[in-house]
């Protein structure tokens, strides 16, 4: 890793490092990692960065396993963490999220997640996939509210396909390229930049949204009007 990151990046946070000392168990242990940041109320994993260099490896036989088993065992692991995390929130609701000076079930963590589901409704369960510490909460969120479970499983199973499979075949793709596989590093700060677009583009339509539905500023002397007569 770059100097800088590796000093303050703990070494199971290094996809390079943890697939290496995986060994054989390298996708089942990303499988692991994925249901867990999917569900089980740890975000601070490298979910994103660890599919990518599962990719990368499988491009360069480090993981011998066909790319379209990977792509069904890391979907399967994102949907059912996602499952994991509803029911948790349905059973528990956010009763966890009181301690403001807790490590990781921190109060304003739920409040952020809550304010993205109510700005984009259940596609959020789509975006929230390239979004840190929000992918771990959302399903939390969604249980707790008591989204319908039919939704519920239609939205989160289109993000952990386009998440899980399509980080996946991305590092696969971009592994062929020796420069990728030589700067593993820049690789994974382009792909932490590229998650943000989904993000980019919704904010961007949003606001165009905003716009067109922003009601017209009434004319100087109406206001006027309306004030002496109050």
């Amino acid at each position: 890793m770059l100097p800088l990151v590796a000093m303050l990046m703990p070494n199971w946070m290094d996809p390079e490092y943890l697939l290496n000392w995986l060994g054989d168990w390298a996708l089942w242990g990303t499988a692991a990692v994925v249901f867990i940041e999917c569900g089980l109320l740890f975000p601070i994993l490298p979910g994103d960065s660890l599919l990518f260099a599962v990719g990368l490896f499988i491009a360069h036989g480090t993981i011998d396993v066909p790319l379209w088993l990977a792509c069904v065992i890391l979907t399967v692991a994102a949907f059912l963490g996602n499952v994991s995390g509803y029911y948790i929130g349905r059973v528990l609701g956010t009763t966890l999220f009181k301690n403001p000076n807790a490590r990781f079930l921190k109060p304003r963590y739920i409040e952020q997640t809550h304010e993205f589901f109510e700005r984009y409704g259940p596609r959020a369960l789509v975006l929230a996939r390239f979004v840190p510490i929000v992918r771990t909460f959302i399903t939390i969120v969604a249980g707790a509210g008591k989204m319908d479970p039919r939704k519920f499983f239609l939205w989160t199973g289109i993000g952990a396909v386009l998440w899980a499979t399509g980080i996946t075949l991305l590092g696969h793709a971009l592994g062929r390229v020796k420069f990728i596989h030589d700067h593993l590093e820049s690789a994974l700060i382009l792909l932490v930049l590229i998650s943000l677009i989904p993000m980019a583009v919704e904010y961007l339509l949003a606001k165009r949204r905003a716009r067109h539905t922003q009601p017209p500023t009434p004319p100087k002397h109406a206001a006027t009007t309306n004030h002496i007569n109050d």
